[in-house]
C-alpha cells in the first residue's frame, strides 16, 4: 500500500535528525569540565569528591594510547533507594579532546536515534540526552562554587569503586 504524500512528509518531519557538530560540540565541553574534575587521571587511578550529602567517584577502568575509560558513580546518603546512586561509564578520546557516554544505569550501546516507541522506550534522541545530561551534571558540580582545591580529595593508585557501593 503507497504512502500518501501528506504521511511521507509527516513520517519525514517526524524523524529526529542527530546533528553530529552539536554532539561533538558537547562532548568536547565534557572533556574538559571532567578534567577539571579530574586532572590527574595519569596517575591516580580513582578520585574520591565528596559535595554536601554526596560522594562522587571517578575511577579509570582502562587506559589506553588514545582512550582512557572511566567508571562514574554518584552516591547519596539520606536518600530513597530509588534515588541513592547513579552510575555510568564514559570514555575520553584524547586525541580528539571529547568525552562520550558508553554506558548510563547499564544500558550500553547506545545508537545515534531510535524509532519511538521502540522495545526500551528510549527515546529518539537518547544519546545526545545522555551526553548533555552529563554535561549538566558536571557543570553543576563546577559552577556551584566548588573548585578542585575546595573539594574533599583522596587519589589513589588503586580502585576502590566496589568498596563505595552502599
Amino acid at each position: 500500500m503507497k504512502q500518501s504524500t501528506r504521511q511521507r512528509a509527516v513520517s519525514a518531519a517526524s524523524r529526529y535528525k542527530l546533528s553530529l557538530s552539536s554532539l561533538h560540540a558537547t562532548c568536547e565541553s565534557n572533556y574538559a569540565r571532567f578534567l577539571r574534575l579530574f586532572p590527574a587521571y595519569e596517575q591516580c587511578n580513582e578520585r574520591v569528591i565528596a559535595l554536601d550529602h554526596a560522594r562522587v567517584v571517578l575511577a579509570v577502568t582502562e587506559r589506553c594510547r588514545y582512550t582512557t575509560t572511566f567508571k562514574i558513580k554518584q552516591l547519596i546518603g539520606a536518600a530513597p533507594e530509588w534515588a541513592k546512586s547513579f552510575e555510568l561509564e564514559v570514555r575520553a578520546y584524547h586525541d580528539a579532546r571529547m568525552l562520550e557516554v558508553r554506558s548510563f544505569q547499564g544500558s550500553r550501546h547506545i545508537q545515534g536515534r531510535y524509532q519511538y516507541p521502540n522495545k526500551a522506550m528510549l527515546q529518539k534522541d537518547e544519546k545526545v540526552q545522555q551526553n548533555q545530561f552529563v554535561a549538566e551534571w558536571l557543570e553543576h558540580i563546577l559552577a556551584r562554587g566548588y573548585s578542585v582545591s575546595q573539594f574533599d580529595i583522596t587519589c589513589s593508585q588503586q580502585s576502590t569503586l566496589g568498596d563505595h557501593d552502599d
